[in-house]
């Protein structure tokens, strides 16, 4: 097992990246000087904790453009893009902030003569959080803002692929003055020492987002413990396109959904069920839209598609492809330079997988049963509303999941029937700071955003208070 983590770029296949790897036993001082500085950090008042919050974004905004060249560095998402998530995730972030009163204030409970009953929130203790890497900043948002203005101490475990963002927030929050320790970071590859590390004593709760196999990992091995457990996991996510829409719109609202950061979002469009009387018009106008897309550099300010994260993923997204093509599917993508350039260079450097759309796809085949995570689109037709819906919650997976009609009153009666935490009518691939953000059925546990996404990071305490002595 290795004791160092190696971030290998994306585009490049260089080592951008060679850091000691954290141990069990540092780990282990890690979470005690933790919860010593938990006691201090949960008496501050929340005016405090939000200034120091506060403070810390208006740094991240300062530096937004280095963040996003580092990101495009680490991950290979176009720089032109990188720039937006740094953006979004202050906007996430003032939100939070906005809401932290309200959202952890006392409960009232019923009058009771002679008696004064509430039921407190109060900071679970210190709190591990591990990161993604596909969007490094907006995942670790829902979890280390809440956490902090809750009054919880947190360990930041970033993903091994985006390791020099966890030291930029430490190096930023620290600026803004947060007290030492308060905020740590761990660089931890092995899901083995993670695992060992969700365990430590010390540690009060934990907040996971990644794959399924990971988050179920996590889990089992904080059972035995009784620990608080918060999942953000995979998708398979559906989209259904009714015969009433503008398909022109659609299929450039769907393309985006389903290839932006090459297609590696727990929320992508992963699968697109089209009525058939829509479905060859859909298909043409995909292929239209995919026509301006521009696979390469992802330095270059004119490219839309960068690498996807490794060679591992470009293995799995060939085996699913392969298995759809094998089974009847077929290769309905475009003539595209950009994309032709990257499939004749077997050899290329870079992890570059071009769009791919496939058609003539079943259920019976692994792009509609597992999460693909890269920039494929499987269309798939149907003969009704009930057959689409059907093969909606025909998965394992339940984040997110759209419907595209312009008849609004059918599209929430087929919304209401899909099992899935968010629904959309007429939107996809888009997270509401306001709205909560779970997953049902093994796409996650718990809930981060809105209101409720504060609840990961706090326990119930009830107060009750007799007036007078008797």
């Amino acid at each position: 097992m290795s004791n160092h983590i190696r971030t290998i770029c994306p585009s490049t296949h260089q080592v951008i990246y060679d850091h000691p790897a954290t141990s069990l036993e540092e780990a282990i001082k890690v979470a005690s000087a933790s919860k010593t500085a938990f006691q201090s950090w949960r008496a501050e008042p929340l005016d405090q904790r939000k200034a120091i919050v506060s403070r810390a974004l208006d740094i991240i905004d300062k530096r937004k453009d280095d963040l996003a060249r580092e990101l495009t560095v680490q991950m290979g998402r176009p720089i032109r893009y990188c720039g937006v998530e740094i953006k979004t995730a202050r906007l996430r972030a003032e939100y939070l902030l906005d809401i932290a009163e309200e959202s952890l204030a006392d409960l009232p409970g019923r009058p009771e003569a002679g008696f004064r009953r509430r039921v407190k929130r109060v900071p679970v203790g210190p709190t591990l959080i591990a990161g993604a890497w596909n969007y490094p900043y907006l995942t670790t948002v829902n979890g280390l803002i809440p956490a902090l203005l809750a009054g919880n101490t947190v360990i930041l475990r970033p993903s091994p692929q985006t390791p020099l963002f966890g030291d930029r927030l430490l190096e930023i929050f620290s600026e803004a003055g947060l007290p030492a320790h308060v905020l740590q970071i761990i660089h931890v590859g092995s899901l083995d020492i993670l695992d060992q590390i969700s365990q430590i004593a010390d540690i009060q709760s934990v907040s996971f987002t990644g794959s399924t196999t990971g988050g179920i990992r996590l889990r089992e091995a904080t059972a035995r413990h009784i620990k608080p457990v918060n999942l953000e996991l995979g998708g398979n996510d559906p989209a259904y396109v009714r015969a009433d829409v503008d398909i022109k719109h659609v299929a450039e609202q769907l393309v985006d959904g389903a290839i932006f950061n090459s297609g590696q979002s727990c929320c992508s469009i992963e699968r697109v069920y089209v009525h058939a009387n829509a479905y060859d018009e859909f298909v043409r106008a995909v292929q239209d839209e995919l026509k301006s897309y521009k696979l390469g550099d992802p330095h270059d300010e004119t490219t839309t598609t960068g690498p996807v994260i490794s060679q591992a993923a470009v293995r799995k997204i060939k085996e699913h492809v392969d298995d759809a093509l094998a089974k009847g599917a077929i290769d309905s993508t475009p003539e595209n330079t950009s994309f032709l350039l990257a499939k004749a260079s077997s050899n290329q450097k870079g992890n570059y997988v071009a769009p791919i759309v496939l058609t003539n796809v079943n259920h019976e085949m692994l792009t509609l049963k597992e999460e693909t995570f890269g920039p494929v689109m499987p269309i798939m037709k149907v003969a009704s509303d009930n057959e689409a819906i059907a093969l909606m919650n025909d998965s394992d997976y339940g984040l997110t999941a759209s419907v595209w009609t312009k008849d609004i009153a059918v599209g929430e009666e087929l919304v209401d029937r899909i099992e899935a935490g968010t629904v959309f009518i007429n939107r996809c691939d888009y997270p509401s700071p306001d709205l909560a953000w779970t997953g049902w059925k093994t796409s996650g546990l718990g809930c981060t955003l809105g209101p409720r996404g504060f609840d990961a990071f706090v326990k119930l305490k009830s107060y009750h208070i007799k007036e007078a002595f008797a």
